[in-house]
């Protein structure tokens, strides 16, 4: 995890590495909160790990019947058998069964090959921009009907005989597009290549943070004065602004089912902030858990995330399951660490890669939010924005 020197007031690290797996469970949805809550109470330790998409059906009760090609665990968390932390140029080692020393002088010991360049690897999509336009303009017809206010629909781009490697690609992926929430994820022969500005939730001890990104507008690096007109025309459009403030009521609502009466506020409302590719808008919302609760409980209430889902949430998770194509995966899923002394911060896994080395297939996921002002045109272009910083990482 990498957070690219961005300074941002809730960053306790700069960089966190978790490798090797002491103890660690792997659930579907059903029972997985359960066993997470039963790990956390009887290690009180260092853990990490995802929670994929899928365990909505244990929040939510919604299911899918869609192709899974990744395949990552609904819910996985390990306890590291190596830890390493860096903060304001200092760095912390922790492991078992060998002294931090020992660690250190194997790290410098260690011959690091300069790796070939990747090769270029074209993504395909997996509808037609005819398909998603059509598909966008059902889903209007869904909310001028009533059925839902918003609903981040997604689409994906693939290659099914990939060969990479998939530590050069991240690198090559953060190198274009550094972002705070960054992540280089392996379990067993799968792979998240994360490049996320966006916090899903951070807790410390009963105060919690909730930062939703809705809203987008394209960066102009090398045009400053086209840049800033494009930070301004989002921060006043009333297309991006409503996607925000509806986005910003459903976490409020998630918020509001484990905090205290009255804790619940909004600390920052449409922020504008600069990524490598895209202006967001990011607002902050946060609230006082109540007595008694703590991260499992956090995660029953407000996963998935809205965001990623959009409102009402219920209904949109099944116009998701009747218009998108594959299951999202660890795609809009989550990767965080909780620590011993009652700190979590998890991210939303958005602009990534997810690859299973063993059947050679490679995903990228992009979607976007749709109201009833949407353009599904330029929804499309929007994805394709928010797609480029991948596919110049894989070299096209």
């Amino acid at each position: 995890m990498d957070n690219h020197g961005y300074q941002e007031a809730h960053h306790s690290f700069d960089c966190l590495i978790a490798a090797g797996a002491w103890k660690k469970i792997a659930e579907p949805a059903g029972h997985a909160l359960e066993t997470l809550q039963q790990f956390l109470h009887a290690e009180k330790d260092w853990i990490f790990g995802h929670l994929g998409f899928g365990l909505k059906a244990e929040t939510m009760n919604s299911f899918s019947r869609l192709p899974n090609q990744i395949g990552f665990p609904d819910l996985c968390f390990f306890i590291p058998e190596y830890l390493l932390l860096v903060k304001e140029n200092k760095l912390f080692i922790s492991s078992y069964g060998l002294d931090p020393d020992h660690v250190w002088e194997q790290i410098k010991k260690e011959l690091v090959h300069e790796p070939r360049p990747a090769d270029s690897i074209q993504l395909r999509p997996a509808m037609s921009a005819e398909e998603y336009i059509k598909r966008v303009d059902k889903l209007k017809a869904h909310i001028h009907r009533g059925d839902c206010y918003e609903i981040n629909f997604c689409q994906e781009f693939k290659s099914e005989n990939a060969v990479i490697d998939p530590l050069v690609v991240f690198k090559e992926l953060v190198k274009v597009s550094p972002n705070p929430f960054s992540v280089f994820y392996k379990w067993e022969h799968r792979y998240l290549l994360c490049a996320s500005p966006e916090r899903f939730f951070r807790l410390e001890g009963n105060k919690v943070w909730s930062q939703p990104i809705k809203g987008t507008s394209p960066r102009y690096t090398d045009n400053p004065s086209m840049d800033q007109r494009s930070a301004k025309e989002l921060a006043t459009s009333e297309k991006e602004r409503s996607e925000n403030v509806m986005i910003v009521d459903l976490v409020r609502n998630d918020l509001s089912r484990v905090c205290r009466s009255g804790s619940v506020t909004v600390e920052e409302l449409f922020g504008v902030y600069s990524f490598p590719q895209v202006h967001q808008l990011v607002s902050t919302i946060s609230g006082e858990l109540k007595d008694g609760l703590g991260v499992v409980d956090l995660i029953r209430a407000c996963f998935p995330m809205g965001s990623m889902t959009g409102a009402p949430k219920k209904r949109v998770l099944e116009l998701i399951e009747q218009y998108e194509l594959v299951q999202r995966g660890l795609y809009s899923g989550s990767v965080g660490y909780c620590t011993p002394d009652g700190i979590a911060d998890f991210n939303v896994v958005i602009r990534s890669l997810l690859y299973n080395a063993e059947e050679h297939y490679l995903s990228c996921q992009v979607g976007s939010g749709i109201t009833w002002y949407a353009d599904a045109a330029k929804e499309y272009d929007e994805c394709l924005l928010k797609a480029a910083a991948i596919r110049k990482a894989l070299g096209t």
